[in-house]
């Protein structure tokens, strides 16, 4: 049963792209051949060779929020695929994407942000890749409509802009909000077990039980509602 598991195990590919040095996530199933991205940060073009070579047909796109950095490559993927792609995004973090994601506050004045969210994410959400089942969690406090990805078979957390290694993530942009950041942490990144693999947007992969010893941003959970 071990060794089936094994076998039925989702590939995860990480490319650092992108003025911001963001993080996206080519996630493929090995036995249907379908994949998703999870935050096509930039360079559209290179995520969809990459599936390419593998023979994976990506079919969504996946966002944490809409922070431009994090769905810059969207339209590459979409223009050059043969097959309609769709976007998941949290109904909060619409107006932002409209706005193209804050780029002009960066000095990014105009991009093509590709196809507009059509899928809803919301909390509790199940999203399916061949015959795995990610949990969707709404995680405010980077952003209104931030959320993440949750691989229970895999005991991995596509984590956004929520946690990083050793740090946690911006409050300053418009939509930020530090009680929102620090409630969303304690109740959907402390709660999981200490093996638990975090993906975040930016920097390396950590875990959980790493975070919860050495993140110098999370403080004791005894008062979180």
């Amino acid at each position: 049963m071990n060794h089936e598991n094994q076998q039925n195990k989702l590939e995860i590919l990480t490319y650092t792209l992108g003025p911001a040095e963001t993080n996206a996530y080519l996630v493929g199933d090995p036995l249907s051949k379908s994949a998703v991205v999870i935050d096509p940060a930039w360079n559209g073009d290179l995520l969809l060779s990459e599936a390419k070579k593998r023979d994976w047909r990506i079919s969504y796109l996946w966002l944490t929020h809409a922070h431009f950095d994090h769905f810059g490559g969207a339209a590459k993927i979409a223009d050059s695929s043969s097959k309609l792609i769709e976007v998941a995004l949290h109904a909060k973090d619409q107006a932002l994407w409209r706005a193209l994601g804050g780029a002009s506050f960066f000095g990014f004045p105009g991009f093509d942000p590709g196809p507009e969210p059509t899928i809803p994410l919301a909390e509790g959400m199940h999203l399916q890749l061949g015959e795995h089942t990610f949990v969707v969690h709404h995680t405010p406090g980077h952003t209104p409509g931030h959320v993440i990805f949750v691989l229970q078979d895999q005991h991995v957390v596509f984590c956004g802009d929520l946690i990083f290694k050793q740090g946690v993530g911006r409050t300053d942009l418009p939509g930020g909000d530090w009680p929102s950041l620090e409630k969303s942490i304690h109740q959907h990144i402390l709660t999981l077990t200490d093996d638990f693999i975090l993906y975040p947007g930016h920097g390396p992969e950590t875990t959980v039980g790493e975070e919860r010893i050495s993140n110098p941003f999370i403080g004791s959970s005894e008062n979180m509602p």
